[in-house]
C-alpha cells in the first residue's frame, strides 16, 4: 500500500493556467500572493525611477 502524502498548498500562480479545480481559499491566497508582488514591483519601479531622476540631473543636458 502506498501512502499519499497530503496535497501541498501552491506557493504560486502560473498565469493563465485553469482555476476550476482550486478552492476558493485558494483563490484568495494566490490574489493576496500577487498583491502582495504588485506592491513590491511598484516599489523597485518607484526605486529606478529615482535613481534614474538622480542620474539625469548630474548627468542630463544642462539648459
Amino acid at each position: 500500500m502506498i501512502d499519499e502524502e497530503p496535497r501541498k498548498r501552491s506557493t504560486g500562480h502560473e498565469l493563465g493556467c485553469d482555476l476550476s479545480s482550486i478552492s476558493s481559499d485558494e483563490l484568495r491566497h494566490r490574489i493576496a500572493l500577487l498583491e502582495a508582488e504588485i506592491v513590491r514591483i511598484k516599489a523597485e519601479i518607484e526605486r529606478k525611477d529615482a535613481g534614474r531622476k538622480a542620474a539625469d540631473s548630474l548627468f542630463g543636458p544642462k539648459v
